[in-house]
């Protein structure tokens, strides 16, 4: 068992607390999430993590809750009045929960019952306002709460102390912290950062790391893949702050993990800081998924983060085999003898695999058991033949996520099961998930590794509707070869 000092969601360091992670050993993770979902709740980003205890507590928009022990396994619980970017924190016992549009809630559990407590309102004779804010996010320095929020556009972020005593009152006037910087490009607005002065200023997160105060934003906003965060920091909760020329913590453009911001830091279970993130995806427009990564702090206390999208320890796991995508672009490569049953004009098969969250492969709607069949080593005949020992998979499906994630998720039971081999005619059952039941479209996972030249999905049963796969990635590392069925002559040197 390892010991860890962890700090609670913008809260500043507890005492020290024993946490487990035995259980995570020789586990790994693997963005997007493999979040599970269900009626009147939906992983859609803006996500915001605490701890209360020994447990985890994740709030996203879409509704819902996701705990968990170990930062890996998830569960979910449904919890009514969960706004869109919602935020809890815990003072004084009691439970908080902010977000857009909404009133302050509380309650006596992280879970709910949520009530209402009251409208947001300045306290009498205190001179500024709300200038139509959104993305709450309330931060607690010692027994002092502090409420940060977003403008609109351009205008940034604000920050204002609150009343102990009525959590949703002002205690002070509204401190206007930093605004949108067009000399930070990344900031601005379009998928090439193209608008010089447009630009969405968003979801501001506090954390407090030694003596320093960390002040995370989102920009150039959530319907671009540019979407990335930064930080500036301050002595003070209200600053003034500076700009983390490092800037931005987070950023991916490419790939399946892209526009990655509005996020919360959390001190995970093996005493590393972790960000979570919200993933923008290319399909279905707008779609949000959720990604997490630790966060490494140099001599100088400045942070970054490396955005993975293969499989990565877990916290506290510690030498799992690294793992890198063998499937990519397979189906379409020279003399591959990658195959499927069926696809659709423009959701073509070779999009399952192309490691693109805009693309997606649909079989026929007759095809009640869609097989995609991938050739790792698709080699001429003068070419030794390249085996794989893999070890993961990854399944990311379409049409069950709302846009944003508004309204809650539904059911998203996907039935499949995937196969290998070194012909392409004897087959290995790698991993069989035709009796599943938990509803999740993001998959991710381990087993072990087996050797093959072959691999094979079978969607055995799916929601309703069409079928539609985003991406079908196995992982693996290179294993052993076979000579060429024509042996090439030797070189002569003269």
């Amino acid at each position: 068992m390892l010991a860890a000092v962890l700090v609670t969601a913008s809260c500043g360091i507890e005492q020290p607390q024993i946490h487990s992670v035995e259980m995570n050993q020789g586990r790994r993770y693997c963005n997007p999430l493999p979040m599970v979902t269900g009626p009147g709740g939906n992983a859609a980003g803006d996500v915001s993590v605490f701890r209360e205890g020994n447990t985890y507590y994740m709030f996203c928009t879409g509704g819902g809750a996701w705990t968990s022990d170990n930062m890996l396994d998830w569960e979910f619980t449904p919890v009514q009045h969960v706004p869109v970017a919602p935020d809890v924190v815990k003072f004084r016992g009691k439970f908080y929960m902010s977000g857009n549009d909404c009133p302050l809630y509380v309650a006596d559990n992280p879970l709910g019952p949520y009530t209402v407590l009251g409208q947001w309102e300045n306290t009498p004779g205190v001179e500024g306002g709300w200038n139509d804010p959104f993305d709450m996010h309330i931060f607690i320095d010692g027994d002092q709460p502090y409420l940060f929020y977003s403008g609109r556009g351009i205008s940034g972020i604000f920050g204002v102390p609150l009343d102990p005593d009525h959590l949703n009152r002002f205690a002070d006037k509204p401190t206007h912290l930093f605004s949108f910087n067009s000399s930070h490009l990344w900031e601005r607005y379009g998928e090439m950062n193209e608008y010089t002065g447009v630009a969405w200023i968003e979801g501001p997160w506090c954390f407090k790391y030694g003596d320093t105060y960390y002040m995370e934003y989102s920009a150039s906003g959530t319907q671009w893949k540019t979407y990335a965060e930064g930080y500036y920091t301050a002595k003070s909760p209200l600053g003034p702050y500076t700009y983390a020329e490092n800037s931005p913590l987070l950023r991916k453009t490419e790939g399946l993990v892209t526009g990655t911001a509005h996020g919360s830091v959390v001190e995970g279970p093996d005493g590393g800081l972790w960000q979570f993130y919200t993933i923008v995806l290319s399909n279905p427009p707008g779609g949000r998924r959720i990604g997490m990564d630790r966060i490494k702090v140099d001599e100088n206390g400045m942070w970054s983060v490396d955005i993975t999208d293969t499989p990565q320890p877990a916290p506290g796991a510690g030498g799992t085999l690294e793992s890198i995508p063998v499937t990519i672009n397979k189906m379409n490569a020279m003399n591959a003898l990658s195959t499927f049953s069926s696809q659709q004009p423009g959701r073509y098969a070779s999009y399952a695999i192309d490691n693109n969250s805009g693309t997606v492969w649909e079989p026929e709607p007759q095809d009640t058991m869609p097989v995609l069949m991938i050739e790792l080593s698709p080699a001429t005949r003068f070419d030794e033949v390249q085996l794989f020992d893999v070890d993961a998979v990854r399944l990311m499906f379409g049409g069950s996520t709302p846009r944003r994630g508004f309204g809650g998720g539904g059911a998203s039971v996907y039935k499949y099961k995937v196969e290998v081999s070194t012909d392409g005619e004897n087959w290995t059952m790698a991993l069989d998930r035709t009796a599943n039941t938990e509803q999740k479209n993001t998959i991710f996972e381990d087993f072990k590794p087996v050797e093959c030249r072959f691999v094979k999905l079978t969607v055995t049963g799916w929601p309703g509707g069409q079928l539609s796969v985003i991406e079908f990635t196995a992982f693996g590392r290179p294993s052993s070869t076979r000579p060429a069925r024509v042996a090439i002559p030797p070189v002569i040197e003269y």
